[in-house]
Order: C-alpha cells, then structure tokens, then sequence
C-alpha cells in the first residue's frame, strides 16, 4: 500500500505538467467510500451517485473501499486508504485528483468532501445551480475528467453566508459552499434579551437593566451586574448541554441603543475608551467558563469602537458591522466607511478573530434597484485583507429582493474565492439563468452600475428620483428589459419579469410623491384630482406579480404584497381634498433633513397625504420644532386648521409634545387660534399610527397660518438610543378651511 501511495503521488506530481491532457471517461467506474464511512462521506458519495445519473444516464455502484477490487476503475471519495498519500487539508476545503484511470476527492474538515464533489459537478461535468430549485444538468452525456488532474481548494474564510432566498435552499449551501448561521450558532445576533428576557427579569429583577437617563430601561443589560453574569453561565450552561454541536453562541447587545451608564460600566467604558469595554470584559469571563467553546459579540453602532484596554479571549471572536457605509462606493474608499475602516484596524490589532457583517440591499425597499455589485469582489477582497475569518453578507432574507439570484450567486462565489474571475461568473450566470434574454439582462445590471448617486441601505426611491432612479432612467431600463422580454421564453419570461418588479416598485411609489404633478397617481378632474384609473389595476398586477415572485415583505419588517394592496386600497378610497392651502406657499424655521427631503416646505400644501412610510409625503425636522408659516396668498375666513403627525418610535420618530396654531393678517402680529397638549410617550409604545390634529378657528380672517410642532425634549429612555440621537417630527398636509 506504502508503494502504491509513493507511486500515486509521483504520477500526481510529475505528469500533471504534461501539456497533452487525456480524459478520463467516468461512466463505468465505481464509487468507492471509506470502510467507516462518516455522515458526509456517506451524503457525497450518495450526490455523485444521483448526479452522474441524471448526467449519463448511468448508475455507478456505491461501494466500500474493504470490497474494492484493484482492477476497479474508481472513483475514490472521502478520506480512503487510496487517497492517504495526498495529505491533509485545510478546514474544509478539499481535493480533486486523478492518475491514469481514478479519480480521488478528499475533503478537510465538516462538509469538505461534499464541496469537492458539487465542484467536480459543476466544473468539470458542467451542471449548474442558478438559484434555488433544481440544478441544471447538461444533456451531452459526457462524463470524464481530465487525465492527471490536481484540484486543490481551501477557504480563506471560515464562515460564509449570504442572505437571499436561494441560501434557504440546502442543496445551494452544499454546492455553494456556504454556512446558515442557524446551523452553526446555537444563539444568533442580537442576543442580550434571549439570555435575559426583560419579560422574565425586569419586574423583580431592573438592576439587570440598563440605567439610562437615572432610570432602569429595559434596553440593554448592565453588564457590571454580577446577577446578569450568573443568568448568562446558567443560560448558556443549558443550552450548550441541549445543543451539544453548536460551533459559535453569540454574546451581544440588542439592535439601538441605550446602554448602562451606571458608576461600574461606566467607569470601564471610560477606562476602555469606548462602550466596547464593559462588553469585552463580560464576555470574556463568560467565555472562560467554557473554554471548549466559542463565543461571537457584536462591535455595532454604540460597541464598533475597540477597546483600548482589554483584548477578547482566545475564544472570542468579533463580528464587526459596515452599517453606517453608504455602497455606492468600495468599504475602501468611500468616506462613509472612515470609521468602518478604522475600527477593523483596531480591532484586528487585538485579534485574529475577526468576522464582518455586512449590508448588500436597501432594508427600506428590498425591491428597489440597488446597483452595488461591482462592489462585492472589491469590499469581500479589502476584508479579508484585513484578518477577517468570515462574512455575513445580509440581503434581503427570504424574500425576493433586488436581482436577488444575481447577487447570491455572485457573492456565494466570492466568499470562497475572493479573487474569483467576476466577468466570468456574471457572463455564465446570465446566460444560464435568463437564457436568450441573458445579453440583455446583463446590458441592465450594467447600465444601473453605471450609477455614481449615493446608495443607502436605508435609502428609498424617492431620494434617488433625481439621480439613476429619475423618471427618465427608468424609461431607459424598462426599454433594455423590454428587450430581455422579447428575447426570453418559458420559465425565462417569469424571470425577467421578477427582476422588472424593482422598477414597478419605483414608479409606484414616486406616484405617491408625485401626486397631482406629472408621474403622479392622481389625473385633473374639474376643480380638483382623482385617481388615474390605471392604477388601480397597475396595482393588482404588481403585487400579483410579487407573490409569484416569492416576495414575502417588501422591507425589513414591513408590508407583506398584500398588505401593500390594502395601503393602495386605502390611498384609492381617499377623495382628494381641496383646502385653502393647497400649493400655497410655506416658509420654515427649521429646514427639513437632507436624507429624507420629501418636497421641502411645500410637502405641507401639495394635497397628498402620507402613510406609515416616513420617507415619503412627510416634512422630517430632525432633533427641532416644526415652525411653518403658510401664505394664502390673501386675507381669507377660516374655519378650521387640520394637519397630521406621524408617530414612529422605531425611526425615532414622535408625536409633537405640543401643537400650536396661530392666524396673522400681516406675517408680523400673529394671534394663538388653539393649542393642544399631547399625551405623554412615558410608556414603551412602539405603534406606528398617524395622528390628526384639529382646530377650529370660526369665521377667522387671515392671510397667514402659521403651526408649530413642539419636538419632544429627548428620546424616551425605553426607545433607546445613542446620546447624540435626537428625536423628529414628521408633519404631513397642512389644510385650511
């Protein structure tokens, strides 16, 4: 046997330099696995054994390797006596190589040998998996490799995972090579809650809370609590018993802010440098409890900044986040991602542990065109420049999003190989994927990259409608899908017209903001506006073609397609209101924020009213008053003042504290017509609603009509929130009567 290794090696090494290359033809070899073959050798050999079946046509027998016979053309899989000599391998990559006659695929650690076989699949018996669903298989019936072949691949990350409806596809993970973290983390993310449940602890126990504002929130936990220590040890004491294969259990702060600020974390955080101390320092003792075990914690908004102090543990690892990142640009460059850039610098001065999780779609609109792929290979090779071990690329989930199979095949790629040829990958993914219409699809996704404008993940159409998301570009890309719809036929055709709902989407939501102008939903109609007929069907239609589509929620959390019919349903049944103050002109004391403009100052008189969605139709004052001041144009009788408010705790969003409205003839002397107190926001309330506010004003003569909105002092401690976050008003139609 020593021999035989010896001599395979030889052949490997020497005749794989030879420029005239045989094949292989593979149709009446056997399968051989190890006398003890484990789960995943058993699971590889089973794939090839189907695979070469719906290929060839042919059944190769399964065998194992103590019932080999030497005579045997073979196909050797998992760590045989036969493939010994080829060595080890690198976590869990893996090895395809032949001599003369057999083929030998050898894989590393957890599923190594099951990558090596999708890869001898795909690569060299020229099967594909798109998307999820079933792969595509070619139909020449040629089976073989090349003579002399010597394939080795390992990872440089050790945790892979891309977010979009494909990788929910276990096939796709396997040929893909990718990780789910539900399958290696027995506690995920945003954990702090699920070890200490407020539900549970806070009534009898609030000193496991966060002290904001000198009061116990249930926002965060303080992590100086020697009470909060002993739950945590006795919580993940259990779990680690009942999840005995778990690989990582996450140590990690709620999702916002309001972190303890008592004397202790305090005091560390102070020590430190950054809110990160307090939080290494406790998960370290944590995880020095459970040696044997590895432990990820968040370095996110209010804990991105390292420590300066304390280093995480040997078995702590970081997951830092690009969250404050806009992406039109690379992570490398752009001058949002200065702090990114400087933290992974920090952090990885302490650690080699280091992963990232990062942001690839528009959590506001998850169908909204969101052209940063010619940033993937750049952002993915910066970060493993960087010490970083693994990458959480968060798409949209689930749901169907923006050129969702593109980007999860593409990404998938990139993460086990960064330096990946992309041209090549995204020609052969368009034509396989979109068939005839493939040239066109690509002339798409190419003419949106094309697009220097800035790309938020929090971002909306409406910001970008006067950039690559205007009017005029998206008659310009329905025009090159036009040509993809043409081209395309079959199971083609629905794909195509998935990847149009992005800009579906768009137009139907800049219709809201356009409204009566040109583009909106609403048509002239006598004295006033109704709703374009059209629409109701474009509507149906779209949210028809989202479910086809797969879509389950058009944002983070957000409306479901039908519960989006139900919004348009509502806007339809709305008659369209005429005041006093429609296109009248409004000047502020404070300015509206640049990120969410809407129509400026006359957002408050256009005659649209807007919905639950505070990036559209609403006036936003950020951290001020609203002070509007709307000119009639001439001395008129009112009789009544209406105007709205939304209430949107999760965007920091609330309720004036006060509504005030004053009348003036001149715009000098203004006299108060009504004030109206709000209730207090004490309370934990997160209920997204519109309030209206009315005021009767009878029989008053003025020009001017001036409304102030008191914006609340601070944020709630309940709500938590960085200290610099200050809290908004958004104000919608203004009516005058």
């Amino acid at each position: 046997m020593f021999r035989m290794m010896q001599s395979l090696l030889f052949i490997l090494t020497m005749l794989s330099c030879q420029s005239t290359v045989s094949r292989i033809d593979l149709k009446k070899h056997v399968i051989v696995l190890p006398a003890e073959a484990t789960k995943n050798e058993l699971h590889a050999g089973s794939v090839l054994q189907d695979y070469v079946q719906r290929i060839a046509g042919v059944t190769l027998p399964v065998i194992k390797e103590n019932g080999y016979q030497k005579n045997q053309a073979a196909i050797f899989v998992g760590n045989t006596e036969h493939s010994a000599a080829l060595g080890k391998l690198k976590g869990e990559g893996f090895l395809i190589a032949a001599d003369t006659r057999d083929v030998y695929i050898k894989g590393g650690s957890g599923k190594g040998v099951v990558y090596g076989v999708y890869t001898l699949i795909e690569k060299y018996f020229g099967a594909r998996k798109y998307a999820e669903g079933p792969a595509w298989v070619p139909g020449t019936k040629e089976l073989s490799v090349p003579q002399h072949l010597m394939d080795r691949q390992e990872p440089l990350l050790v945790y892979r995972e891309t977010y979009y409806p494909a990788a929910f596809d276990n096939e796709y993970l396997e040929w893909h090579k990718l990780h789910r973290f539900e399958d290696l983390w027995g506690v995920w993310g945003h954990s702090f809650f699920k070890i200490v449940p407020p539900k549970t602890y806070f009534s009898a126990h609030p000193e496991y809370y966060a002290l904001v504002d000198g009061k116990r929130q249930a926002t965060q936990l303080c992590l100086s609590n020697e009470g909060v220590f002993n739950v945590t040890v006795d919580y993940l004491r259990k779990a680690i018993a009942d999840n005995p294969d778990a690989l990582y259990w996450s140590v990690a702060a709620e999702d916002g802010g309001g972190f303890c600020t008592c004397d202790l974390c305090s005091k560390v955080n102070k020590e430190e440098g950054s809110a990160s101390g307090s939080l290494i320092r406790f998960i370290n003792r944590v995880a020095a409890k459970f040696p044997d075990q590895h432990f990820t914690t968040l370095a996110y908004t209010y804990t991105a900044k390292a420590p300066q102090q304390t280093k995480p543990a040997s078995n702590v690892y970081i997951m830092l986040s690009s969250i404050d990142a806009y992406r039109q640009e690379p992570l490398s460059t752009i001058p949002s991602a200065a702090e990114f850039r400087k933290n992974l610098e920090s952090w990885g001065a302490l650690t080699d542990h280091l992963f990232v999780w990062d942001y690839t779609t528009q959590f506001t609109n998850y169908l909204a065109p969101f052209p940063d792929y010619n940033n993937l290979q750049p952002n993915l090779q910066y970060i493993t420049a960087h010490k970083v071990q693994g990458v959480f690329s968060q798409g949209s989930g689930d749901t169907y999003g923006d050129m969702g199979p593109y980007n999860a095949y593409l990404q998938a790629k990139l993460l086990w190989d960064p330096a990946a040829d992309v041209a090549v990958l995204t020609k052969d993914f368009f034509k396989g994927y979109y068939g005839n219409a493939g040239t066109a699809m690509l002339e798409y996704v190419n003419a949106l990259g094309e697009n220097k404008a800035q790309l938020d993940i929090y971002g909306n159409p409406v910001a970008s409608a006067k950039n690559y998301l205007s009017p005029a570009a998206i008659d310009k890309y329905s025009t090159i899908l036009d040509k993809a719809e043409a081209a395309a036929s079959g199971e083609y055709v629905k794909r195509v017209y998935n990847a149009r709902l992005g800009l579906e989407y768009c137009v139907l939501q800049q219709s809201r903001f356009y409204g009566t102008d040109k583009y909106g939903f609403l048509q002239p109609s006598g004295d006033g506006f109704v709703v374009n007929p059209r629409w109701p069907e474009r509507v149906k239609k779209f949210v028809a073609q989202c479910k086809e589509a797969g879509v389950k929620e058009l944002s983070e959390g957000g409306a479901s397609p039908d519960a989006y019919q139900q919004e348009w349903d509502t806007i339809f049944s709305k008659k369209w209101v005429n005041s006093l103050a429609y296109n009248a002109k409004v000047s502020l004391v404070n300015p509206p924020s640049d990120e969410y403009p809407a129509k400026r100052e006359i957002t408050l008189t256009d005659g649209l009213l807007g919905t639950k969605d505070f990036s559209i139709n609403w006036l936003f004052i950020y951290g001020k008053d609203l002070v509007a001041t709307i000119d009639l144009g001439a001395e008129k009788t009112v009789n009544k003042v209406q105007v709205n408010f939304l209430h949107d705790p999760r965007h920091y969003i609330f309720t004036p504290a006060m509504i005030t409205v004053e009348t003036s003839a001149d715009g000098v002397n203004f006299t108060t017509a009504g004030t109206q107190q709000t209730p207090s926001i004490a309370d934990e309330d997160y209920t997204t609603r519109i309030n209206t506010f009315q005021f009767s004003l009878p029989a008053v003569r003025a020009r001017y009509v001036r409304v102030r909105g008191q914006c609340q002092a601070a944020v709630p401690g309940w709500r938590g929130a960085p200290p610099t976050k200050r809290p908004s008003v958004c104000a919608d139609e203004v009516y005058v009567f």
